[in-house]
């Protein structure tokens, strides 16, 4: 099984690709779509033209996106909302299934505590699938929530949600 993870974000979209055979998981890529300067529509379009591209080219069978916690500030919270909601259109678009997962969650499934630091993440994304160095920190997130659906999907355990879009229907 072919996994996406996303960190979402509305200057910078992490995303991992992995490959889960059984135990064993293979990195097959990870990067960060930049959405630039522009108005907030234009950054919401870069931001789902590339997931597209990312989903067109590496063909995953299922997609994780990190939740969004809520900042301090209202609107950094709303932005980033919509950073995430145009990433998950993307993937409903190409009918791949959404699982969703808090960040602590995806920490404490690849780090094995909650509250780890990026550093952190980065290092243990980084073995798990025996990297040469570290992703940057926004891949590296993005992997680690891909790695979080692996765990999760082969422990049985559920995502707070799933979604997909089928036949034009959402199912």
């Amino acid at each position: 099984m072919r996994i996406l993870g996303i960190d979402p974000g509305l200057r910078f979209t992490g995303f991992g690709v992995i490959e889960q055979a059984g135990q064993k998981l293979s990195y097959i890529a990870s990067g960060v779509i930049k959405s630039g300067e522009g108005s907030l529509p234009q950054r919401l379009g870069v931001l789902f033209a590339g997931m597209n591209e990312v989903i067109t080219t590496y063909q995953p069978d299922t997609c994780s996106v990190e939740i969004v916690f809520v900042n301090v500030n209202p609107q950094s919270t709303l932005l980033l909302g919509q950073a995430r909601g145009a990433v998950i259109c993307a993937a409903v678009s190409n009918e791949l299934l959404v699982a969703e997962y808090t960040a602590l969650q995806i920490k404490q499934a690849v780090v094995g505590q909650g509250k780890a630091a990026k550093e952190q993440v980065q290092e243990m994304v980084k073995r798990l699938l025996g990297l040469p160095v570290a992703p940057t920190a926004d891949a590296a997130d993005a992997l680690a929530c891909a790695i979080t659906h692996a765990h999760s999907s082969r422990l049985g355990a559920h995502s707070t949600a799933g979604y997909r879009v089928k036949g034009g229907r959402l199912v």
